[in-house]
C-alpha cells in the first residue's frame, strides 16, 4: 500500500486509488485535477478508463467502466457495472507454511472445560424453540431469571432464550430442514452452554423427538425437552420450565474456569456495516488475528458465502486439497444459481450504507471481506451451521445477512466472534460473545460504546496491520476468559438469534 496524505494507492496495478479525506475540486493527486467533490472512502480514477474496460483495485477487477471515465473523476455507481465472474480456479498454488507453535508454548485462556471434550468461553443455559409457536414461553421462562434469581449462582453468565421465525410451513426434508436442524443441534451441544432445555410446541415439522434421533442426544439432568401441547397449555408449560431450569442452576454452576490453551479458540470472522476501510484496515488486522490464532492451533471461521464472490479464487489458490477447494466452488455456484431463480443478483449486495462508505460492487467489497481469513491454508470447507472439525482457517457457507451467519457459525462451534465494521454496528451475539472491530477513527470516536478496538491507526500511520491483528488476538484471549466485550456490556445477543431459512414457505 502507498499511503500519501490524501489517498491511498493499494497496488501499481490498480487504476483508482482512494481518497483518505474529502478531495474538494482543484486537488491535485498524483499529478491529476480533482473535477468533483470526492468523499473520504471514495475512489478516484488515476487514469483514463474506456468504457467496456477493468476497474482494478487490490490488483483485482472490482467492476467495468459503463462508460469513458476521464482521470480524475469520481469512480463509483454511477460509472461501473458489475458482471458474475469467470474464472479457471487454482487449487493449492498459493500454499503458504504456518509457523506452529509448540504445544507447550502455546497461549493459554481461563474456559470452561467440558465432559465432552470441548471448551467454553461462557457458561450459559439455554431455552431453544423447535418453532415459532414455542417462541413466548421460551423467552417467558428466560425471563424469569434476571440478575436477583442468579445471584446465588455467580458461574452461571444468564438463562438465554433462542427462538426464531420458522419450524413449521416447511418441507420435512432438504437444504431448510436440514440446516435448522443443524442449528438447533449445535446449539444444543454448544460448548458455551452448561444447560439446554428445548421447548416446541408439538405438532409442527421440526419435531423435537426426530433432532434427538437423528443426533443421538440424551435426556439427562442439563439436557430437557418439553412440548406445549404435551404438558397442556403455555402458561403450565412456562411454569414447569422455569422448574427444571431451576433445578439446572446448581449443577451449572459447579463448573469453573480453568487454563485451556488458545488451540481450543474457535472464533468467527464477520464483518457488517462495511465500508472501503474495511479491507484495508480492519479486515486485514483481523486476518493477522487469525494467523496468530492459526499458529497456536485454533481455528477460524470465515463466513457469508455472497460476499466472497469475487474473492473465492484467492481462496481456492490456499486449499489444502483440491476437493476442498472444488467444495468452496460449488457453493458459489450455487449462490448464482440461487439469486437467478429468485430473480435476484450476486451484486444486490452492497447494501445502500455500504456504498455511502465508498464500496460500489459486490466485487470489490468482497474483495476486502475475504482478508479476514488472513493467509494460512483453507484447511476445510463446512455447509451452513455444520460441525466445523478441521484445525485452522476454515469456511462455512451462509448468507450475507450478519445474524443469520453468525448464527450458523455458532452453531459450527465457534466460542468466539470478531466482528469488523466501518459504518458502525449495534450487533453482539449469545452464547459466544463478539468483539468489534472498528475501520475507522471518526466512526470509532462517535461509537466508542460499541466497539473494542480501533483499527483506524493504521491508516494515519501510528499502528500497523500487523501490531493492531496482534492486538485482537491478545482480546481474544481476555474475552475468552471472561472479560466483557462491548456488546456484552449493552445487552446484546438476546435478539440476534436468526437462523438461516432455506426453501419456500409452506
Amino acid at each position: 500500500m502507498a499511503q500519501h496524505p490524501s489517498y491511498v494507492r493499494l497496488d501499481a496495478a490498480d487504476n483508482v486509488v482512494t481518497a483518505t479525506r474529502h478531495l474538494d475540486v482543484g486537488t491535485v493527486v498524483e499529478g491529476i485535477t480533482i473535477k468533483a467533490p470526492i468523499s473520504s472512502g471514495h475512489k478516484v480514477a488515476a487514469g483514463a478508463i474506456p468504457n467496456g474496460d477493468e476497474i482494478r483495485k487490490y490488483a483485482q477487477i472490482i467492476g467495468y467502466a459503463s462508460r469513458r471515465i476521464a482521470p480524475g473523476d469520481h469512480v463509483h455507481t454511477h460509472n461501473t457495472e458489475f458482471r458474475n465472474t469467470d474464472m479457471d480456479y487454482e487449487f493449492g498454488t498459493d500454499l503458504r507454511p504456518t509457523d506452529m507453535v509448540a504445544e507447550e508454548a502455546r497461549d493459554t485462556f481461563m474456559g470452561y472445560r467440558r465432559g465432552n471434550g470441548r471448551t467454553g468461553t461462557r457458561n450459559f443455559i439455554a431455552v431453544v424453540t423447535s418453532v415459532n409457536c414455542s417462541a413466548t414461553a421460551a423467552r417467558r421462562i428466560a425471563d424469569a431469571f434476571g440478575p436477583d434469581e442468579l445471584a446465588d449462582f455467580p458461574n452461571v453468565d444468564g438463562v438465554v432464550a433462542f427462538v426464531h421465525g420458522t419450524g413449521c410451513g416447511m418441507q420435512g426434508d432438504g437444504d431448510g430442514f436440514e440446516a435448522l436442524q443443524r442449528v438447533m443441534w449445535g446449539y444444543a451441544r454448544h460448548p458455551n452452554h452448561a444447560g439446554v432445555l428445548m421447548v416446541g410446541l408439538g405438532c409442527e415439522m421440526n419435531q423435537i423427538d426426530w433432532l434427538l434421533e437423528a443426533y443421538g442426544l440424551e435426556h439427562g439432568p442439563l439436557f430437557q425437552t418439553m412440548n406445549i401441547q404435551n404438558v397442556a397449555g403455555l402458561q403450565r408449560t412456562i411454569d414447569l420450565g422455569i422448574e427444571r431450569v431451576r433445578a439446572m442452576l446448581p449443577l451449572a454452576n459447579e463448573a469453573t474456569r480453568t487454563p485451556c490453551p488458545a488451540s481450543e479458540l474457535m472464533v468467527a470472522l464477520q464483518c457488517g456495516g462495511s465500508d472501503a476501510w474495511s479491507g484495508i484496515t480492519a479486515n486485514p488486522a483481523l486476518g493477522h488475528a487469525c494467523d496468530l490464532l492459526v499458529a497456536q492451533g485454533g481455528t477460524g471461521v470465515l463466513a457469508e458465502t455472497p460476499e466472497i464472490y469475487g474473492a473465492e479464487h484467492l481462496l481456492t489458490r490456499r486449499a489444502a486439497s483440491r476437493e476442498i477447494g472444488e467444495r468452496l466452488v460449488g457453493l458459489v455456484r450455487w449462490w448464482e444459481d440461487y439469486t437467478a431463480r429468485n430473480k435476484g443478483s450476486m451484486d444486490n449486495n452492497p447494501s445502500p450504507g455500504n456504498k455511502k462508505g465508498g464500496l460500489t460492487t459486490i466485487l470489490e467489497k468482497s474483495l476486502g471481506a475475504a482478508a479476514k481469513g488472513g493467509t494460512t491454508p483453507l484447511a476445510g470447507v463446512y455447509k451452513y451451521a455444520e460441525q466445523v472439525t478441521a484445525r485452522g482457517f476454515t469456511f462455512m457457507d451462509s448468507p450475507g445477512y450478519d445474524p443469520a451467519s453468525v448464527t450458523g457459525q455458532i452453531a459450527s462451534g465457534c466460542n468466539l466472534v470478531c466482528f469488523t465494521t466501518g459504518r458502525g454496528s449495534a450487533f453482539g451475539s449469545k452464547p459466544a460473545p463478539t468483539v468489534k472491530v472498528a475501520t475507522n477513527s471518526e466512526m470509532y470516536a462517535r461509537m466508542k460504546d460499541d466497539m473494542d478496538i480501533n483499527a483506524g491507526d493504521i491508516l494515519t500511520g501510528k499502528a500497523t496491520v500487523d501490531q493492531k491483528g496482534r492486538e485482537i488476538y491478545k482480546l481474544f484471549l481476555e474475552v475468552a476468559s471472561g472479560a466483557t466485550s462491548k456488546s456484552e456490556a449493552q445487552g446484546l445477543g438476546d435478539h440476534e438469534f436468526v437462523p438461516w431459512q432455506i426453501g419456500a414457505v409452506m
